[in-house]
């Protein structure tokens, strides 16, 4: 028998695919890594509990349910392929300086539309002296207006991330899911083929599903 509990140890491999309902049959395609991952929190909504009294006491109750929420992913940084994926943008337009010079533009415009996407990440756990990678996915989020933030570099550099936040919804299948969680996997390179698989993450893109 394994240890009784286990302990979160890491955080890896965020990967986003472009949300599809068909039916009732949830899928995912031109999927893609996100960034690297630093952190991961999620601030879900829950609705109050549903009590039934009887006898002048709570005799039955139907728990609290998930009704929305948000993901708060940290990252290195997004690259600008991730960045027009999630954020619905556009393919970079040419724009035209000095004496015949020209250089690519991807445009924060009102045509950016940001589509719905699961997200995808690994937990690691320790548990026993072992370690265990657990494949997570978030069915059904949208991502914000990513603002971003720079600052200067000082004696040393700063090391700064991107904080990226994701509304979370149930999907549309018959589960009315908003998360899943795979079973264990021992290697953290069964994850990411979990996660490359259901998210349709092409291992040909720039930083990809390796």
């Amino acid at each position: 028998m394994g240890a009784a509990g286990r302990v979160v140890t890491g955080f890896s491999y965020p990967v986003v695919g472009r949300y599809n309902n068909t039916g009732g049959a949830v899928s995912y395609s031109g999927g893609m890594v996100l960034a690297r991952g630093v952190s991961v929190s999620l601030d879900l909504e829950v609705s109050d509990d549903n009590n039934f009294y009887a006898d002048n006491v709570v005799s039955e109750t139907d728990g609290g349910r998930f009704t929305g929420g948000t993901a708060k992913l940290t990252v290195d940084g997004l690259n600008p392929e991730a960045d027009r994926f999630v954020h619905g943008k556009g393919e970079p337009v040419e724009v035209s300086y000095g004496e015949s010079q020209k250089v690519e533009v991807t445009q924060d415009s009102t045509a950016a539309a940001a589509p719905y996407l699961g997200i995808g990440y690994i937990v690691r756990y320790r548990s026993g002296g072992q370690d265990i990678f657990v494949p997570t996915i978030l069915t059904k989020a949208k991502f914000a207006v990513h603002g971003g933030e720079a600052a200067t570099q000082e004696e040393n550099i700063e090391w700064q991330t991107s904080e990226l936040s994701a509304s979370l919804a149930r999907d549309d299948s018959t589960a009315a899911s908003w998360r899943w969680i795979c079973e264990d996997q021992t290697t953290e390179a069964a994850a990411k083929a979990i996660l490359n698989g259901i998210l349709n993450v092409s291992t040909t893109t720039p930083g990809g599903g390796g």
